[in-house]
């Protein structure tokens, strides 16, 4: 065990059927999901071994990316223990009728995106059980989910203020502090993602042309190069030379600390502990804003177009495929927002 380790334990759906072919196990990095021969949702089991082996594949094989294997199998858990409790009998036996019925209920529990979500999971199962034959038709497919259009996101973000208050308050005397303000100090200057930054070894921290360089693998499989920026350099120089780890290139560049030993592990740290991390240093730092992993890659853009970068650059920067993405982490019309609502002198 370390210091930052998480629990795996996590209970799964008790609707269970045995069939006969070899267990196969689902696993995340943060939060398992085992799915096995004697673990399928009744309404697949009902449906026959072909259908629950069609099932498992789904999981095991085809949603490559952990975060979305995560969600696609609970919205899909949910739904089917929802149609078994309408007495449903089977997969063949679902109707368009129940998961609309289903997505009108999540709507009044859930926020729009999370439902948008859920149909898009229940229609990724239907689409693949119609390919292997399973059902008929995606009655899914018909089914409307609510309208949602967004033009700035949620993500919470600092001020520069706060955000350069946040990395002086770091204790780096011990190597979890170097640790910490070198993945804070990641993620505002690279905007990088949690996943990515936490998926880099040794090895992703090079140099080239004289200056560091980071390399980063962001979602869809997309590798990202980009250059440190000066104070993102020392950070990265001070952890590694540090910690000692600047020769171990195959391992995870940010790891858990023993517990008890106050060193670094072998072990990837995993994303729930850095949010709690983040967590804490922001309520260290006297951040009232309840920030999280993300907000750094929102501060970060933000910055950088407050201080004269363009909208195109932001986006090589942060590796995304269309501006459109990127204006969702530009918050600078919040400033003219709070200078407007000022003027109402009452």
């Amino acid at each position: 065990m370390t210091d930052d380790a998480v629990d795996p334990n996590r209970p799964v759906n008790d609707r269970t059927h045995a069939m006969t072919s070899r267990d196969v196990t689902i696993s995340t990095v943060a939060d398992p999901v085992s799915f096995s021969s004697a673990q399928v949702p009744a309404l697949v089991a009902a449906a026959g071994e072909r259908a629950s082996v069609r099932f498992l594949e789904l999981f095991a094989s085809v949603i490559r990316n952990p975060h979305t294997r995560r969600a696609y199998s609970r919205a899909v858990a949910d739904f089917l223990a929802w149609c078994a409790d309408c007495e449903v009998t089977s997969l063949q036996a679902v109707r368009s009728l129940h998961v609309a019925t289903w997505i009108e209920g999540q709507i009044l529990k859930c926020s729009t995106p999370t439902v948008k979500q859920q149909l898009a999971a229940i229609r990724h199962l239907f689409d693949w059980s119609v390919v292997g034959q399973i059902v008929p038709l995606n009655l899914a497919a018909s089914v409307r989910g609510p309208a949602h259009s967004v033009r700035k996101g949620k993500t919470p973000v600092l001020d520069p203020v706060e955000a350069r208050a946040l990395l002086d308050s770091i204790d780096v005397s011990t190597p979890i502090g170097l640790r910490d303000r070198a993945l804070i100090a990641l993620m505002i200057y690279s905007f990088g993602r949690i996943g990515a930054a936490l998926a880099m070894r040794v090895e992703d921290v090079f140099v080239q042309n004289r200056r560091l360089w980071l390399r980063l693998r962001e979602k869809g499989g997309k590798q990202h190069e980009m250059p440190c920026h000066h104070t993102l350099d020392e950070y990265i120089h001070a952890y590694l030379d540090g910690t000692g780890i600047a020769d171990d290139l195959k391992v995870p560049l940010f790891r858990t600390i023993g517990r008890g030993t106050s060193r670094l592990t072998r072990t990837a740290l995993p994303q729930a502990n850095a949010y709690a991390m983040v967590r804490r240093r922001a309520v260290a730092a006297g951040i009232e804003t309840r920030i999280g992993n993300h907000s750094f890659r929102a501060t970060g853009i933000t910055a950088y177009l407050k201080n004269g970068g363009t909208l195109e650059n932001a986006a090589a920067m942060a590796n995304h495929a269309s501006t459109r993405t990127t204006q969702l982490y530009d918050r600078r019309r919040d400033d003219i927002s709070l200078d407007e609502v000022e003027r109402i002198r009452v």
